[in-house]
Protein backbone atom coordinates (compact mmCIF):
# COMPACT_ATOMS: atom_id res chain seq x y z
CA UNK A 1 0.00 0.00 0.00
CA UNK A 2 1.16 3.74 -0.17
CA UNK A 3 3.37 3.77 3.03
CA UNK A 4 6.14 5.13 1.41
CA UNK A 5 3.82 8.17 -0.59
CA UNK A 6 2.34 8.36 2.85
CA UNK A 7 5.54 8.89 4.86
CA UNK A 8 7.16 11.31 2.25
CA UNK A 9 3.73 13.61 0.68
CA UNK A 10 2.61 16.93 2.12
CA UNK A 11 -0.79 17.87 1.44
CA UNK A 12 -1.28 20.65 -1.21
CA UNK A 13 -1.34 23.97 1.17
CA UNK A 14 -4.13 26.48 1.14
CA UNK A 15 -6.54 24.69 -0.79
CA UNK A 16 -9.83 23.69 1.49
CA UNK A 17 -11.04 20.08 2.33
CA UNK A 18 -13.61 20.19 0.07
CA UNK A 19 -12.01 21.33 -3.29
CA UNK A 20 -9.63 18.73 -3.15
CA UNK A 21 -11.61 16.25 -2.53
CA UNK A 22 -13.88 17.62 -5.08
CA UNK A 23 -10.87 17.26 -7.39
CA UNK A 24 -9.86 14.08 -6.48
CA UNK A 25 -13.32 12.68 -6.86
CA UNK A 26 -13.49 14.49 -10.58
CA UNK A 27 -9.90 12.68 -11.41
CA UNK A 28 -11.52 9.09 -10.14
CA UNK A 29 -14.64 9.76 -11.87
CA UNK A 30 -13.04 10.57 -15.20
CA UNK A 31 -10.28 7.78 -15.19
CA UNK A 32 -13.56 5.30 -14.22
CA UNK A 33 -15.75 7.11 -17.09
CA UNK A 34 -12.46 6.90 -19.68
CA UNK A 35 -11.81 3.31 -18.67
CA UNK A 36 -15.87 2.81 -19.42
CA UNK A 37 -15.74 4.05 -23.04
CA UNK A 38 -12.66 2.08 -23.85
CA UNK A 39 -14.20 -0.62 -22.88
CA UNK A 40 -17.18 -0.12 -24.77
CA UNK A 41 -15.64 0.48 -27.57
CA UNK A 42 -13.22 -2.61 -27.27
CA UNK A 43 -15.80 -4.86 -26.48
CA UNK A 44 -19.18 -5.17 -27.95
CA UNK A 45 -22.02 -7.70 -27.42
CA UNK A 46 -24.64 -8.64 -24.97
CA UNK A 47 -21.89 -8.19 -21.65
CA UNK A 48 -20.35 -4.91 -23.27
CA UNK A 49 -21.91 -2.90 -20.19
CA UNK A 50 -21.26 -4.81 -17.62
CA UNK A 51 -17.68 -5.47 -18.58
CA UNK A 52 -17.56 -1.41 -18.75
CA UNK A 53 -18.89 -0.86 -15.53
CA UNK A 54 -16.95 -3.24 -14.02
CA UNK A 55 -13.62 -1.99 -15.58
CA UNK A 56 -14.48 1.85 -14.87
CA UNK A 57 -15.32 0.89 -11.12
CA UNK A 58 -12.01 -1.22 -10.28
CA UNK A 59 -9.73 1.84 -12.41
CA UNK A 60 -10.98 4.37 -9.81
CA UNK A 61 -10.37 2.48 -6.57
CA UNK A 62 -6.85 2.81 -5.93
CA UNK A 63 -6.08 6.14 -7.31
CA UNK A 64 -9.06 7.30 -4.90
CA UNK A 65 -7.24 5.43 -2.20
CA UNK A 66 -4.32 6.89 -2.40
CA UNK A 67 -5.30 10.51 -2.89
CA UNK A 68 -7.78 10.66 0.16
CA UNK A 69 -5.33 8.45 2.41
CA UNK A 70 -2.91 10.96 1.67
CA UNK A 71 -4.30 13.95 1.26
CA UNK A 72 -7.62 13.96 2.36
CA UNK A 73 -7.42 12.40 5.72
CA UNK A 74 -3.78 12.98 6.32
CA UNK A 75 -2.89 9.29 7.29
CA UNK A 76 0.42 8.54 7.42
CA UNK A 77 0.50 4.96 9.33
CA UNK A 78 3.56 2.87 8.29
CA UNK A 79 2.23 -0.22 9.48
CA UNK A 80 1.28 -2.68 6.31
CA UNK A 81 -0.98 -4.25 8.27
CA UNK A 82 -2.85 -1.32 9.22
CA UNK A 83 -2.78 -0.41 5.77
CA UNK A 84 -4.01 -3.70 4.32
CA UNK A 85 -6.97 -3.16 7.08
CA UNK A 86 -7.94 0.46 5.82
CA UNK A 87 -7.50 -0.98 2.12
CA UNK A 88 -9.80 -3.77 2.57
CA UNK A 89 -12.48 -1.63 4.62
CA UNK A 90 -12.29 1.57 1.95
CA UNK A 91 -12.69 -1.69 -0.93
CA UNK A 92 -16.13 -2.94 0.71
CA UNK A 93 -17.46 0.44 1.49
CA UNK A 94 -16.97 1.37 -1.80
CA UNK A 95 -18.96 -1.52 -3.39
CA UNK A 96 -22.05 -0.23 -0.64
CA UNK A 97 -21.16 3.75 -2.64
CA UNK A 98 -20.98 1.39 -5.80
CA UNK A 99 -24.32 0.31 -5.60
CA UNK A 100 -25.72 3.80 -5.46
CA UNK A 101 -23.59 4.71 -8.30
CA UNK A 102 -24.26 1.64 -10.63
CA UNK A 103 -28.24 2.20 -9.91
CA UNK A 104 -28.01 5.80 -11.29
CA UNK A 105 -26.05 4.90 -14.50
CA UNK A 106 -28.29 1.72 -15.55
CA UNK A 107 -31.43 3.41 -14.54
CA UNK A 108 -30.51 6.30 -16.98
CA UNK A 109 -29.53 3.79 -19.19
CA UNK A 110 -32.74 1.98 -18.91
CA UNK A 111 -34.48 5.27 -19.12
CA UNK A 112 -33.02 6.86 -22.24
CA UNK A 113 -33.15 3.53 -24.53
CA UNK A 114 -29.20 2.53 -24.32
CA UNK A 115 -28.38 6.21 -25.54
CA UNK A 116 -24.32 6.26 -23.88
CA UNK A 117 -25.01 10.13 -23.19
CA UNK A 118 -27.81 9.80 -20.80
CA UNK A 119 -25.98 6.42 -19.68
CA UNK A 120 -22.74 8.76 -18.78
CA UNK A 121 -24.64 11.41 -17.25
CA UNK A 122 -26.45 8.72 -15.26
CA UNK A 123 -22.53 7.40 -14.02
CA UNK A 124 -21.86 10.83 -13.56
CA UNK A 125 -24.42 12.02 -11.01
CA UNK A 126 -24.47 8.06 -9.51
CA UNK A 127 -20.39 9.14 -8.73
CA UNK A 128 -21.20 12.29 -7.18
CA UNK A 129 -23.69 11.24 -4.92
CA UNK A 130 -21.56 7.93 -4.18
CA UNK A 131 -18.45 10.16 -2.96
CA UNK A 132 -20.24 12.82 -1.07
CA UNK A 133 -21.45 9.14 1.06
CA UNK A 134 -18.05 7.85 0.86
CA UNK A 135 -16.37 10.52 2.37
CA UNK A 136 -18.44 10.47 5.34
CA UNK A 137 -18.38 7.03 5.88
CA UNK A 138 -14.06 6.82 5.58
CA UNK A 139 -13.97 9.63 8.13
CA UNK A 140 -15.77 7.16 10.24
CA UNK A 141 -14.86 4.15 9.69
CA UNK A 142 -11.78 4.11 7.99
CA UNK A 143 -9.77 7.02 8.65
CA UNK A 144 -10.77 7.74 12.12
CA UNK A 145 -7.54 7.77 13.86
CA UNK A 146 -4.40 5.87 15.28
Amino acid sequence: MPSALARTAAPPQGLPLALRYACFAVIASAINILVQMAAMALHQGPSALTVAIVAGTLSGLVPKYVLDKVWIFYDRSASPLRNLRQFVLYTLLSVVTTVLFWAFELAFHWLGGGEATLRYLGAALGLGLGYWAKYHLDRRLVFQGP
